[in-house]
C-alpha cells in the first residue's frame, strides 16, 4: 500500500468515527433524508468505506470542527510526503485571519475602519476572511537563499519579494480551503464569495482556493463545482467510492453529472489536493 493510500484510509476512518453517524431509519448523517437517491448513495458510500461510524448523533457545529481538524491533519501529513517536490517551511492551521499574511496585510487597516464606522460595512462589505483551513509558507532567510552559492547580499536587492525574510511583512498565504460537509443551502455558495474576495483583494500572488465536501448528491456538488474563476476545484472526501455508489444506484443522470465534473476537471478526490498544493 502506498503512503498516500494509507493516509487516505486513516483519514476516512477518522471521518467515519468523528463526523458521520446514523439517523433514524438507517440514514447516514450526510444524506438528505427527504431524498431516496441521497440516502441510497450515502449508504453505498459508507459500505465501501467499511469503517464504523459514531453510535451517537453529532451536532452540526461539532461535526464541522472535527471535519476541519481531521482534514487539516491529513493534508499536513500528505503534503509532508512531497517535501522533496515542494521544499519550504509550511504551516497548516484552521480559521486563520487572512490579514495576517503578506498579500492581505493592507486589509487589517480597512477592517479596523469598518469596525470603527459601522455605517461603512454596507458599502465596503466584509474583507477579512477566516478560511476553514489555511496553508502558509514562511519567508526564507538570506542564509537559506545563499546555502549553495552567494545569491543575495545587498539589503535592497531584491528588495520587495516576500519570499525573502528581510522584505516580508509576514508569511505568504499559499492556500485557502473551505470545508462544506454537505451542500444544502445558499450558505454553501459563500465559498465562491470568499474565493472572489481572495482574488480581488490580494496584493501579490493568488493562493490556491479549494473546497472539500462530503455531499453525496452530484447535482448539489455541481452547484458549487461548475464554472471557473472563483474556486480552483472541489474535492470530495471519498470521490472514488462516491462514483461506485452512484453507479450501483443506477441513476444515469447522477452518473453523467459526476462524469462531467470529473472530466471537466472541476471535481477531484481528497488525495489529489496535497499534490495540487505542491504545484
Amino acid at each position: 500500500m502506498s503512503a498516500i493510500e494509507d493516509l487516505r484510509k486513516q483519514y476516512h476512518k477518522q471521518i467515519c468515527k468523528q463526523v458521520i453517524y446514523i439517523k433514524a431509519g438507517n440514514k447516514p448523517s450526510m444524506a438528505d433524508v427527504s431524498s431516496d437517491l441521497s440516502v441510497k448513495v450515502s449508504r453505498g458510500l459508507l459500505k465501501r468505506l467499511s469503517y464504523p461510524v459514531s453510535a451517537k448523533s453529532i451536532a452540526g457545529q461539532t461535526a464541522g470542527q472535527r471535519l476541519e481538524q481531521t482534514t487539516k491533519e491529513f493534508l499536513e501529513k500528505a503534503f509532508g510526503l512531497l517535501e522533496h517536490l515542494r521544499p519550504g517551511t509550511w504551516q497548516f492551521s484552521v480559521h486563520g485571519n487572512i490579514a495576517d499574511f503578506d498579500q492581505y496585510k493592507h486589509l487589517a487597516a480597512l477592517s479596523e475602519l469598518v469596525q470603527t464606522h459601522k455605517e461603512l460595512k454596507t458599502t465596503l462589505g466584509e474583507y477579512v476572511i477566516q478560511p476553514d483551513i489555511i496553508v502558509t509558507r514562511l519567508p526564507v532567510s538570506d542564509n537559506e537563499i545563499n546555502a549553495k552559492q552567494p545569491i543575495v547580499d545587498k539589503p535592497n536587492l531584491p528588495g520587495f519579494t516576500p519570499l525573502r525574510a528581510a522584505n516580508a511583512a509576514g508569511p505568504t498565504l499559499h492556500a485557502s480551503i473551505s470545508c462544506k460537509w454537505t451542500i444544502r443551502s445558499d450558505r454553501s455558495q459563500n465559498a465562491r464569495t470568499e474565493g472572489l474576495n481572495l482574488i480581488r483583494n490580494r496584493k501579490g500572488r493568488t493562493p490556491h482556493i479549494a473546497v472539500i465536501t462530503g455531499e453525496p448528491m452530484p447535482t448539489r456538488i455541481a452547484s458549487l463545482a461548475m464554472g471557473t474563476g472563483d474556486i480552483d476545484c472541489v474535492y470530495h472526501f471519498a470521490l472514488h467510492e462516491l462514483v461506485e455508489a452512484v453507479k450501483e444506484v443506477g441513476s444515469e443522470a447522477a452518473t453523467e453529472t459526476l462524469e462531467i465534473l470529473i472530466d471537466g476537471r472541476r471535481l477531484r478526490d481528497i488525495a489529489d489536493l496535497p499534490f495540487d498544493l505542491a504545484i
